[in-house]
């Protein structure tokens, strides 16, 4: 009985030498139902197609039913170990160092570079003497900036005084025979631009110096106006 049933199952076995720990694939002619073994493992099973596996370097056997008849089919297994064997470990070798990429090195060096290079830079537009230049300005237009000054800030402890000072300079810088060193009296002597004005701002102006009751109450806005009028 044995023979007829090994004679209708027909098995093909891939790889045709399997070794040890590898995935075996059995292909049978027919449906079967194999049986559970301690000898190998039975990875999938599906219709007449079955995965086993071992990891005992022998011959096994896959016993079943097909068609309701006992089978044997045996499946030969290679070791992955030469003939006499020592089953002594190879000798590790010393892993090899791996090289460091330079890239990264290459790359943190040139930022390094660029900051060093920015921070110079900085440092040395800091150093840089920042040249301001400041417009020349006539006399004429030095006393009408002093006067728009003077007119708006009401608040100058002696703006009769001041005002009579930038009077003075203004005259010294535009014409020689009218120093600085020269009286009001000497000063209303000899000018000629608007004199009742000028008397008006010398004569405010020392009584805010030197008079005990200081200047008259009089307009400032409306002298300093008629003043701009003597650098026009």
């Amino acid at each position: 009985m044995l023979f007829a049933v090994l004679a209708l199952v027909h098995t093909t076995i891939q790889p045709p030498s399997p070794k040890v720990g590898d995935l075996i694939t059995v292909e049978f002619s027919s449906r079967v139902v194999l049986d559970r073994s301690s000898d190998y493992e039975v990875v999938s099973h599906a219709g007449t197609r079955a995965v086993v596996r071992t990891f005992t370097p022998k011959p096994f056997v896959i016993t079943g039913t097909a068609d309701g008849e006992r089978f044997r089919t045996m499946v030969p297994v290679k070791s992955v170990l030469k003939a006499n064997d020592s089953m002594q470990p190879a000798p590790l070798a010393a892993p090899r160092p791996i090289p460091y990429p330079p890239i990264p090195f290459l790359a943190i060096a040139i930022a390094a570079v660029c900051a060093i290079a920015a921070w110079i830079a900085v440092w040395l537009r800091a150093r840089r003497k920042v040249q301001v230049v400041v417009p020349v300005l006539s006399a004429g237009e030095r006393f009408q900036r002093a006067v728009l000054a003077l007119r708006h800030d009401p608040r100058h402890p002696r703006r009769w005084a001041a005002l009579a000072d930038e009077t003075r300079t203004y005259f010294a810088a535009t014409r020689p025979h009218l120093g600085s060193e020269l009286t009001t009296t000497e000063l209303l002597a000899r000018v000629e631009d608007e004199p009742s004005v000028i008397e008006h701002i010398l004569r405010q102006g020392d009584r805010e110096k030197f008079s005990p009751w200081g200047a008259r109450e009089e307009s400032f806005d409306e002298i300093a106006e008629r003043a701009m009028r003597i650098a026009s």
